[in-house]
Parts: structure tokens; sequence; C-alpha cells
């Protein structure tokens, strides 16, 4: 396979981004604002304010793989550390054994075929529990829900892929009827219209001097990001930051949160990628760290990334810091995934890749079906 090579002037050709871009991966990143407005209209529609009928459950279990575990990470973020009812994600085929009738499980999928989703869902109306669902309406999914009576949330789906916003937002919603998460209703129209504005100033049609986020994918290219969140909210974006370069770049990235990560991952400042050879020929990897960071930060936590951020400029690693914005928890978190998610489309529409195909998670979930 040929070497591909970051080539930054074709962030700024229209003709080369629109011919590699054949799918429309832009379009959909630009379309997240109008996706967290069609996904609340479809949970209020599918009638989740229910859920508030049986009081609060004792814990919130999403159970989900992907971009669907990552939504029950975003719906714990949003909650916060305050919330009275313990959110967790279950990223296999299997509920824990402590849960029961008094919990509300959460089972999402992106093609409503997903065997975890599916087993959940079965193991849950068998135990009891609360259940919610969220998939493609006419999937499995929506088949084993409707007949374990569990309430279902059909994805709005139009012609471009399923973003994370459409898995997410329902749970928030859900959430919001629990009396879990405040302003819900004004925090998705907040979220809205911060991805608006990301989608604004990260358009295609704006040149990479002025442009966030292909800005940030000629800071990502020829380097192995370590990318770090400075609270659970911030480390969600990290993941998903980093699931988003797996997927659309093809490309490695190394995520985890603060304080944790600085007693492990911090170590690799002193290994071989850390500093580029100035006399090596070729692009190169040398590390770079990307520093999320929430408005909200534990005093802690932010001496611990005031200090890692020093200790890597002092061993000449390059660091990036990408600042939320924004009073609710949903609203930050778009700021941070919104800029994220452009940034990883642009380093692969960078190297020439289109960031559409995912032939190596297919192969995978093919072989698996087998």
């Amino acid at each position: 396979m040929p070497v591909l090579e970051f080539a930054p002037e074709r962030l700024d050709d229209q003709e080369f981004l629109d011919r590699t871009d054949a799918a429309g991966v832009l379009r959909e990143v630009a379309s997240s604002g109008a996706r967290v407005r069609m996904a609340r209209r479809a949970a209020v529609e599918a009638g989740v304010g229910a859920l508030a009928r049986e009081g609060r459950p004792r814990a919130i279990v999403v159970a989900g793989v992907g971009g669907c575990g990552l939504a029950g990470d975003m719906l714990a973020a949003v909650c916060g550390h305050g919330a009275p009812v313990q959110v967790i994600t279950v990223r296999s085929p299997r509920l824990p054994g402590w849960v029961g009738a008094a919990d509300l499980v959460v089972t999402v999928s992106r093609s409503g075929r997903a065997e975890e989703a599916l087993a959940v869902t079965t193991e849950a109306a068998r135990r009891g529990c609360g259940l919610l669902s969220v998939g493609p309406a006419g999937s499995p999914l929506e088949d084993v829900a409707r007949r374990s009576r569990a309430l279902f949330v059909p994805i709005p789906v139009p012609d471009t892929p399923v973003t994370v916003w459409e898995l997410a937002v329902p749970l928030v919603t859900a959430a919001g009827a629990l009396g879990l998460v405040r302003g819900e209703e004004e925090a998705c129209e907040a979220a809205a219209r911060r991805l608006e504005d990301v989608a604004h100033r990260c358009r295609p049609g704006s040149e990479s001097f002025i442009n966030p986020g292909k800005a940030l994918a000629m800071e990502l290219a020829d380097t192995v990001p370590m990318i770090w969140g400075s609270s659970r909210l911030a480390a969600a974006a990290a993941y998903r930051f980093a699931g988003g370069l797996n997927a659309h770049a093809r490309y490695p990235a190394i995520w985890g949160e603060l304080p944790e990560v600085g007693h492990n991952q911090i170590a690799a400042f002193d290994g071989p990628v850390a500093a580029k050879d100035i006399f090596a020929e070729g692009p190169g990897r040398t590390l770079r760290l990307f520093l999320l960071r929430d408005t909200e930060e534990h005093p802690r936590v932010a001496r611990s990334r005031e200090a890692a951020a020093e200790i890597a400029e002092d061993r000449g690693v390059p660091v990036t810091e990408i600042r939320a914005e924004g009073v609710h928890p949903l609203e930050r978190l778009a700021t941070l995934i919104g800029l994220c998610d452009y940034g990883s489309v642009y380093l692969a529409l960078g190297y020439g890749i289109d960031p559409a195909p995912m032939s190596a998670i297919r192969e995978l979930e093919a072989r698996i079906a087998q």
C-alpha cells in the first residue's frame, strides 16, 4: 500500500473536496444542529415523557457499542456528578447481575441489528426492567422493543448516515423527563445553535487560515495524537474525537481523562515517538497532546492539566488546547464534538482519503455474523 502524505492545499480545493468526499460526510457533520432538533422531536413524539410516571429509576443502564455506547457516556456527562441516579454504559451483550426491576435500561443501535442491543433488550425485559430503545423504524430492535412493551424512539433516517446526536439526544430528553437534566429543551436548542455556529466557521469554502476545523486537521497531520479531557464531559468528547479519527481518517489516536492519564499515558512523553528527529527524511510521526478543556474543572484537575502541558512542552511535545464554550453541559459538549468532528474529516481529506468507507469495520461485522 502506498504511503499517504498530507497535503494541506487539498483542504482549500473545493473541487477536490467534493470529489473525494463523494458521500457527503462534511454535509453530514454540518447538519448536526438540525439533527439535534430532529432527534429531540422524535423522542417527544415517541412519548419518553411517560417514563416519569414510574418515578425515578435506581440507575440508568445504557447498552450499546461504538457511537451508541458513546451516547451513554454523553448522557452521564450531561447529567453530571450531582445526579441522584447513577448512569452507566454497558458495551457487551450482557447486563450486570445487579440490574433489575428498579432500573431503566436503554438500548441503542444505529443499525437496529446490533446483537448487543438485541440481547440486552431481551434480557432487560425478562428481568422486568424499565426499558427504552432507540434505533431505526422497522428494524429488529423495534420489533423486540415492541414485543417487550418498551418505549421505542425511531431514529430519523435522512439521506445521510446517522450521527451521534440522533443516538444521544433521545437519552438526554428522557433524562429531562425524569428530572435529571435541567432545562433540557433549552439546552438542546442551545446545543443546536452552537453546532450551527461551528458548521459556519468550519464550512469547506472557508479558507484554512480562518477555518478552525482545517487548522485542527493540519495540527493533527503526521502526529500521534494523545487526546485528554479535563472532565467527564471533555473525556466523552475525547473518546468521540479519537473514534472519528479512527473511522474517518483511518488514523490512530490515544485518548483518556485527567487526572488518570497522568499516572500512565504521560510516560510516553519520554518515549521514542515523543520528539521528531529533525534530520529524519519523510513526514515521520511524533506525539502531539490535544487538551480538551471544560469550563467546569475540579481545581486539582486544572492543576494536573497545566502541569501536563508544561511537561509536554519541556520535552518538545506540541500542545493544542480546545476549549468548551457555553453554560449547559450539552451545549459545552456540542462545541467540543462539533469542532473535533470537522478536524477528523478534514484530516482524512488532507490525506486524500474518502472519509465515508469503513471497510475494516464492515468486514469485522460480517465475519462475526457468519
